[in-house]
């Protein structure tokens, strides 16, 4: 027998993945339980608020992981501007993966939803804080002053937010390495 544990689980990783390539709108109930093997009652069993809660939830998901991946990229880099570069490796790989269809885990959902759902905005403005966190603390650890660090971590992650969504959209990863070239020579002169 499978654990109610189990299921909602299934359903979050798949929401996960079917917001983060489609967005909320575009995703709809019936495709959110198919792809999580679960009988269609048990979406609100789960998430008794609904689609909402499963968007808000799946975003958090997906917010933790890219910042655990964020800090150990960093973390295991020689320097910053290395550690900036494996984060752009690892999101245009994840691109490229995914044939294009899966860009920034958050963006997609962001744009599609967050204007009409605070629940929804506000696991968005979780996810992508605790990822400017994670910079900005690494960045203060390998030498800069918070207020500097802080201001460094926004340049880095608009730009590669950027560069991610140019990349979907052309179907290249040509604008990640743009900007990943660019990005080496700001952090090196912030660290020079």
């Amino acid at each position: 027998m499978v654990r109610r544990t189990e299921t909602r689980q299934r359903l979050l990783e798949s929401a996960a993945e079917l917001f983060q390539s489609q967005g909320y709108h575009a995703t709809g109930l019936t495709q959110l339980t198919s792809a999580g093997g679960a009988p269609k009652g048990s979406l609100y069993f789960h998430f008794p608020g609904g689609k909402e809660q499963l968007a808000a939830e799946a975003v958090r998901l997906s917010g933790e992981r890219l910042c655990d991946d964020l800090r150990t990229l960093a973390t295991t880099a020689p320097d910053p501007a290395t550690a900036v570069d494996r984060v752009v490796d690892a999101l245009a790989a994840s691109l490229t993966e995914s044939g294009f269809e899966r860009g920034c885990p958050l963006a997609t959902i962001a744009l599609d939803a967050a204007g009409e759902s605070d629940v929804i905005r506000s696991a968005c403005e979780d996810g992508y804080g605790s990822w400017q966190d994670a910079l900005s603390g690494y960045f203060a650890e390998q030498g800069l002053s918070a207020e500097r660090a802080a201001s460094l971590a926004t340049v880095v992650l608009a730009s590669i937010e950027g560069a991610l969504l140019f990349a979907k959209i052309r179907r290249d990863v040509k604008p990640l390495r743009d900007i990943a070239a660019h990005l080496r020579t700001t952090v090196e002169r912030e660290f020079s």
